[in-house]
């Protein structure tokens, strides 16, 4: 069980995982010129645009969906020539917030999408005995009230997770409609 009060010094903010879910592109794009808003004592918070080429196209993704090759097989593929693009990418980000399962890992990543489900602004955890993300997110439904905050648990006790936002100690999804 992870400790509820471990201190988070390093936060990754992701955008653009799918290049045409534009909410979190815009945000981090806005926190990278001016992250006065996000920045905190004795936290590095880092806003963080995941796949670039794909924003660019406004396309989900180029070659595979980067929230799905975050694996131990695609991220310890030798880097060749017609290696895909987000599996690439994949390994970059992976050593800039990981190296995925070890102390060295960000603490926590929050990763922005968007959805054309009904589902207004919807927190995703994968893990419910992390404790620290529990807590986490009773404080914004607290913050955020009347206002609705679902939280969506997508556990699966024999399913290790392969997502963007799983390279941190803490990965937490937010989706918005």
């Amino acid at each position: 069980m992870n400790s509820p009060c471990a201190r988070v010094r390093r936060v990754g903010l992701f955008g653009g995982t799918h290049g045409n879910e534009l909410s979190g592109v815009l945000l981090v794009r806005h926190w990278q010129q001016d992250g006065a808003e996000i920045q905190r004592a004795g936290v590095q918070v880092k806003p963080f645009l995941t796949n670039p080429r794909a924003v660019e196209r406004c396309t989900r993704y180029i070659d595979c969906d980067l929230n799905r090759v975050f694996d131990p097989e695609s991220l310890g593929r030798p880097v060749v020539e017609d290696i895909p693009y987000e599996v690439r990418r994949a390994q970059e980000i992976n050593h800039i917030f990981g190296p995925k399962g070890s102390d060295d890992a960000y603490d926590l990543i929050f990763d922005l999408h968007n959805t054309t489900s009904n589902m207004g602004g919807t927190i995703i955890l994968e893990n419910s005995r992390d404790d620290f993300t529990i807590q986490m997110v009773h404080y914004i439904k607290n913050a955020l009230a009347p206002e609705p905050c679902p939280a969506l648990l997508i556990e699966h006790p024999s399913l290790k997770y392969a997502t963007t936002r799983s390279v941190a100690k803490h990965p937490v999804g937010k989706y918005q409609t």
